[in-house]
This record gives C-alpha cells, sequence and structure tokens, in this order.
C-alpha cells in the first residue's frame, strides 16, 4: 500500500503529474485580500478564479489572508494551516470526467475570536485592498422588520461598546477602517459574495448603520471613500462528504483533510466600483459591467427559486438530491413551467444572455449526476431564501395577473414539510432554518385555520390578504395535505394547463 502524500507546500512536487497545481511562487504573494467566511463557495469562486489569475503571473499582491470569527471556523483554519493553506477543487463533469487541481491563493489564516487586533491590523494593512465576505443572509444583522441594521443583538451592543474587541463583522470592519484613515490611507473595497440581491448594497447600508452607532463621523468618511460593489455570484459547491475525502487518496494518493467539490460551471459578474485597486479578474473570465441588476435578478428567480422549487417539493415527495429530482421526467417538466409560466414573464432583459438557453443550461448543471447536491443543504433556511428567490415573483404576477399556481403549491408543500419534519413516508426531514419553531407553530395550525403559515408576516408580508392568492394556497393546502403525494398535484397542474 502506497503512502498518502499530505497535501502541503513541500509536497506540491510530489502530487501526480495529473494534478494541476500552483506554479507560481506563493512565498512572494502579499495579501491584498482578507475574506471573512472561508468555507466551500469562497474556495470554488473567489480563491479559484485568484488562483487563475496569480498563475497568470500577473498578479502577486493579491493573496488572500482567510478570516473566520466564530469558534465554528477553527476547524477550517487548523486544517487549512496543516496544509500551508492548500487544498483540492475538485471539479466533476456530467459525463463523469474529474479535474482536479491544488489551489493556493489563500496563504494565510486569522482567527478573531482568538485575536480581534490581528484581524483588524490585517484589513487595516496598506496592502490590503479588498475586504470580501462569504457570511450568509444571517451574518448582515438586518433587522426582518425594518431592513435596518439590529442594533438590539446582544453582539452588536458589545460591538458598539467595545471597538477594539468586536464579534461581528462590521465591528470589525469599522475598527480597520478607522485605522486607514487616522493612517492617511483609503478605504478599503468591501466586497459581498453572498448569494443576496444587490450583497453590496445591503453591505454598505448595514455597516453605515452600525459605523454611525459608534463614531458618526468616522460613518460619513466610510459612505464618502468606501465602495461596495453589488455581484452575482454562481457555482453550486455542494457540502464535501467523506467519500470526496476518500476519492482523493484512492484515486491520486492525496491526503487532503478538507478538499471542495464543485460543478464545472462558475460565473462571477460585478459592477465595477472598486476605491483601492483590484484584480485583473476580467482575464480569467469575471465579466465587469456598469449594474449587476439584471442578472442577479435573472439568477435568483431562475437558479435559486428552481432549487428552492425542487428542494421542497422533492424532500416531500422523499428524493434526497437535486439531480434526483432533475432526472424525474415529471419534476423537471414542473420546473420548466414554473420556469417558463411564472418566472421568465417577470424578468427584465438581460444584455447577453439568451433565458431560453439559460434555463437549459441551469436543467442540464441541476442534473449533473455526479455532483449530487443534498435537497437538505437546498432548503436549510428556507424562511431567508423564499422572500428572496420566490416571493417576489408570485407579488409580481398577482400584479400583472400571471399565475400563481406552481409556486403557490411550492409554498403549500413548505407547510407541510414544516408541520410534519417528515417526507410523504414519514420518513423524518431535517429542518435548520432560524425560524424553525415558528414555521413548526403556524404549520401546525394549517389544521384550524388553512391561512395560519401564510400569516408569518417576517416570511411572507401581508401575502395572505391577497384574496387570489389566499384562495389558490388554499386550494394547494388541501390537496397537499389531502394526500401528501406532491407528483398527483404536480400532474394536476399541468393537465389544467394543457
Amino acid at each position: 500500500m502506497k503512502t498518502l502524500i499530505a497535501l502541503n507546500q513541500q509536497n506540491l512536487s510530489r502530487l501526480p503529474s495529473d494534478i494541476a497545481r500552483p506554479t507560481y511562487d506563493r512565498g512572494r504573494l502579499t495579501t491584498g485580500i482578507v475574506h471573512v467566511g472561508v468555507g466551500g463557495f469562497h474556495r470554488s469562486h473567489e480563491a479559484y478564479y485568484t488562483d487563475l489569475l496569480l498563475e497568470s503571473g500577473d498578479a502577486p499582491r493579491w493573496g488572500i489572508c482567510g478570516v473566520g470569527l466564530r469558534d465554528s471556523d477553527r476547524r477550517m483554519a487548523t486544517i487549512l494551516k496543516q496544509q500551508d493553506y492548500l487544498y483540492t477543487l475538485i471539479v466533476k463533469r456530467p459525463d463523469g470526467a474529474v479535474e482536479t487541481r491544488v489551489i493556493g491563493s489563500i496563504v494565510d489564516f486569522l482567527m478573531g475570536c482568538d485575536d480581534p487586533a490581528a484581524v483588524i491590523d490585517r484589513m487595516a494593512h496598506p496592502e490590503t485592498k479588498i475586504v470580501s465576505l462569504t457570511i450568509t443572509e444571517g451574518g448582515y444583522g438586518a433587522d426582518a422588520a425594518t431592513g435596518e441594521f439590529d442594533a438590539t443583538h446582544p453582539d452588536a451592543r458589545h460591538d458598539i461598546d467595545h471597538p477594539l474587541q468586536p464579534r461581528q463583522v462590521f465591528g470589525y470592519l469599522t475598527a480597520a477602517l478607522r485605522k486607514r484613515r487616522e493612517q492617511g490611507l483609503p478605504a478599503f473595497t468591501v466586497q459581498s459574495c453572498d448569494n443576496i440581491q444587490h450583497n453590496g448594497d445591503l453591505t454598505r447600508k448595514m455597516l453605515l448603520g452600525f459605523a454611525r452607532l459608534q463614531d458618526a463621523e468616522l460613518a460619513e468618511w466610510i459612505e464618502r471613500e468606501a465602495c461596495f460593489p453589488n455581484a452575482m455570484v454562481d457555482r453550486i459547491t455542494p457540502v464535501t462528504v467523506q467519500s470526496d475525502i476518500d476519492y482523493l487518496r484512492s484515486e491520486h494518493n492525496i491526503d487532503d483533510q478538507w478538499p471542495v467539490v464543485c460543478e464545472p460551471f462558475c460565473q462571477w459578474i460585478i459592477e465595477d466600483r472598486f476605491s483601492a485597486g483590484r484584480p485583473d479578474w476580467q482575464n480569467v473570465g469575471v465579466h465587469f459591467v456598469p449594474d449587476v441588476t439584471p442578472y442577479e435578478k435573472m439568477k435568483l428567480r431562475l437558479l435559486n427559486a428552481g432549487h428552492s422549487v425542487l428542494g421542497i417539493l422533492g424532500s416531500v415527495f422523499g428524493y434526497q438530491t437535486i439531480d434526483e429530482c432533475v432526472g424525474d421526467d415529471l419534476f423537471r417538466e414542473y420546473l420548466q413551467r414554473f420556469y417558463d409560466l411564472e418566472a421568465t414573464p417577470v424578468l427584465d432583459a438581460v444584455e447577453g444572455v439568451d433565458l431560453d438557453d439559460y434555463k437549459a443550461t441551469l436543467l442540464g448543471r441541476f442534473g449533473n449526476p455526479n455532483i449530487r447536491d443534498n435537497l437538505a443543504r437546498i432548503c436549510l433556511e428556507s424562511s431567508s431564501k423564499l422572500p428572496v428567490f420566490l416571493i417576489p415573483t408570485i407579488r409580481e404576477n398577482l400584479a400583472r395577473g400571471g399565475s400563481v399556481r406552481y409556486a403557490a403549491l411550492v409554498i403549500a408543500a413548505w407547510c407541510y414539510y414544516s408541520d410534519k419534519h417528515a417526507d410523504r413516508h414519514g420518513q423524518p426531514l431535517v429542518v435548520t432554518d432560524a425560524l424553525k419553531d415558528c414555521l413548526h407553530d403556524a404549520a401546525k395550525a394549517t389544521r384550524e385555520d388553512r391561512l395560519s403559515f401564510l400569516r408569518i408576516k417576517l416570511v411572507f408580508g401581508d401575502l395572505a390578504n391577497d384574496e387570489r392568492f389566499a384562495k389558490t394556497y388554499t386550494d394547494m393546502i388541501d390537496r397537499v395535505y389531502r394526500t401528501a403525494d406532491v407528483t398527483e398535484h404536480m400532474q394536476a397542474l399541468m393537465r389544467d394547463e394543457d
């Protein structure tokens, strides 16, 4: 039996010849990017693009320093440090082909909960030009009712009173920007890489909301000097599982304790607004545009909404992965009709994109049997996803007199999911959601009040007061609770359309 090759800088030359690896001198890299929230997506996306650019030999100042703010980030920090911040990207194609490359763009990792001053200093360092974020929707601290920064959160209160010992990302950003202003340095760009509509605008609003509570004069400087470009990000990146680690060991003799698996498709569209310079990412496939709005709306209403449609209906039916759903002709046709009848009619024109081609590409991506994206992952935190991905489409169709039946069945199935926490066979479903108890209680009350789930204002706003949607939704609730076999109701909807 061969001895496994531990992934680290010293062993790069020992890796199999068919494994791409950094050829640039990582020892010469300086940290131009500090990234908060190093997970699978960052490593398959921003770090991947930056690695491609570093391979061109013309960008040594764009190394990445990862940052973790919570103790839950410690395992990632430990593994990356042991591996000299190298990791393996496993790209799985639909035809079964696999492309494997070692990524070297991350050069350091700091834990804010251990040493907040070190993180603040790194952000404030003259070499740092961009601080990027993948902190998930919940990390932005927006009050669900007002949309403003939630200053009542205990961590926010702590950060306002303890500016040099922050816990939340906005405390770190504010402290670092204060230090840069004091040193006469330009503000860095804050680049959100999260899957949120107008992510740059949201980041700006939340940071300024926090900064004003701590230092109004500094907030004015940030508002004037810092840039927050909106961006659309896209690459399906499932959670790494043990079989991915085992694959590298058995196929390539590589011991990587936390590789990343992703699909071949990758897209990043960014508004070209940076306050301290940026990498030439356009040379490796990133698109810079004046306004990202139509692109992000297309992606959120089609890709992300499509994920939720299949994720919720497929989970209740008993499927485990997204490719299983797309492999079922009924689910595939249902999603296609949702796209054509409800989502596409309320989209704006997108320059350079044929929407029919884009939708066909999505179905192909979802059906990749080698990605096997788990439905439990897709459905987690649905209470924050559906108000962005699906409910705006419902509202716009109600306003224009368009179809809402396909989306209504998804909402009714989500109610059943939240009520039973089980699929139609009674097998338990994982529910990971900040509003889990609220969703469950409202769904459980559906037996007495069929609109109770729809009355959750944090999720649906006043949608229960729309007479047409309320009637359509209660019809779907009656169907789903009569028999949880969603395929029966999916077929009935499509027969009615024919």
